[in-house]
């Protein structure tokens, strides 16, 4: 990691960096996007038969296996998991459940004016599909942080599809009662996902994190279905005045480790500690090759020359994750996916078995949006329902704001349904 004062010479060089920074996704999704779209293309014209060959080609499936993972393969991944991972599975899934379980939008009903009562319903999606990594690290935990909020929600079809599924993945959807799994990964899945082919039914909607190349195949999608966000490659800020160094360092390199594209930032005004977090993050990622990656091309020191320029700089990036020093810097905070607060609360907590989910947004979306949520996977439908009483007492206001807008059909409309009321 650089150290970058955002004061004095290096005070231009700062500016110019954060303002890369915040140009990240859609810099970086660009760059792959003329691949991703003849991806889907050929899997929207091929079907099963191009599929096939690009998950052959990019996702290790091998000739004559079936795209399709069995419930026999998911019930024995399960039997061959080991009782601790097994018991810490289910801890996480508790946690994810409950925590989704608090989150659900509440159906309610009220009357605005005497006669009018208006209100909302809360109706699941009809089909999703959860995408779960599977490149260079197996990760079940991602499984259960799609699918358990899409249950939470009543949704009745769950699809998950995964490249290279590896045995812990395959026994998470055991445990989540998964019953449709593809083994397919990248933009091909995203696109199957999106426009269906022979043999998988397109969802009405795609979560999950991805790469660039999945995150770039999500925005493309979302002309046919919806998506939950751009969740690519993983995004640490710590901002931090008293933190501890060892802890700071940890966390940066933990998430480091993800993706070489990993963006990795501390922002501070302490001197000292900025210093001691450089030295702690050089120490720590000595031995892991991928977080010496990122860490390299994108780690980054802001130091600062007061508290409320960290604030700034903080919102300013939106990251995906942020650790701050205590309850009361919440106040400040307005642009983040998940906050992790002081010494004992490692992101690496959130990322499996916290509740909150870890699919967060990055790419500064974070400025209009929060994690995964079990709202992701609802529809909150609005109702209106008159009396006689309730459409004399609203309807002739209606009616002129019609007219005021050249819309006589409107207007027409209410007095006819007032004159119906009044016999």
């Amino acid at each position: 990691m650089r150290i970058v004062k955002t004061t004095g010479r290096d005070a231009k060089t700062a500016e110019k960096l954060l303002q890369e920074l915040e140009r990240r996704g859609a810099v970086k999704t660009a760059e792959v996007e003329p691949t991703v779209r003849k991806i889907m293309q050929a899997v929207r014209k091929g079907g099963d038969k191009d599929l096939t060959k690009l998950a052959t080609k990019f996702d290790g499936l091998r000739d004559g296996q079936s795209l399709r993972v069995s419930a026999g393969e998911m019930l024995d991944a399960w039997n061959a998991t080991a009782p601790e991972l097994q018991d810490a599975m289910r801890t996480a899934a508790e946690n994810i459940r409950s925590f989704a379980e608090q989150q659900k939008p509440d159906e309610w009903f009220t009357e605005n004016t005497p006669g009018v009562t208006v209100g909302q319903i809360v109706r699941p999606l009809e089909s999703v599909g959860c995408y779960v990594p599977g490149g260079r690290y197996p990760l079940p935990s991602t499984l259960l942080m799609t699918a358990i909020p899409a249950q939470v929600a009543g949704v009745p079809r769950i699809v998950v599809t995964s490249p290279k599924p590896a045995k812990e993945t395959l026994a998470a959807a055991h445990l989540a009662g998964i019953t449709e799994f593809y083994r397919i990964g990248g933009a091909q899945a995203i696109a199957a996902l999106a426009y269906g082919t022979e043999t998988i039914q397109p969802v009405n909607k795609i979560v999950g994190p991805g790469n660039l190349y999945v995150t770039a195949a999500k925005v493309i999608a979302s002309s046919e279905c919806g998506i939950d966000m751009p969740a690519g490659p993983t995004e640490i800020t710590v901002t931090s005045e008293t933190g501890n160094a060892v802890g700071i360092a940890a966390d940066l390199v933990a998430q480091a480790e993800h993706d070489p594209e990993t963006l990795a930032v501390f922002v501070t005004t302490n001197e000292k500690l900025a210093k001691q977090v450089e030295r702690e993050v050089k120490a720590q990622a000595k031995d892991n090759a991928l977080a010496k990656i990122s860490l390299k091309a994108r780690g980054t020191i802001f130091l600062c020359s007061s508290v409320e320029e960290t604030h700034a700089i903080t919102n300013r990036l939106a990251p995906e994750h942020l650790s701050v020093d205590s309850m009361d810097d919440l106040a400040w905070v307005t642009n983040a996916g998940s906050v992790f607060v002081g010494n004992h609360s490692p992101q690496s907590m959130g990322d499996y078995i916290s509740g909150p989910n870890h699919v967060l947004p990055t790419g500064r979306v974070g400025r209009v949006r929060g994690g995964l949520s079990v709202a992701d996977f609802v529809k909150v439908i609005t109702v209106q329902n008159y009396s006689p009483a309730g459409l004399k007492a609203l309807g002739p206001k209606a009616a002129i704001l019609a007219t005021a807008e050249g819309l006589t059909g409107h207007a027409e409309s209410v007095r006819v349904r007032m004159k119906l009321g009044a016999k």
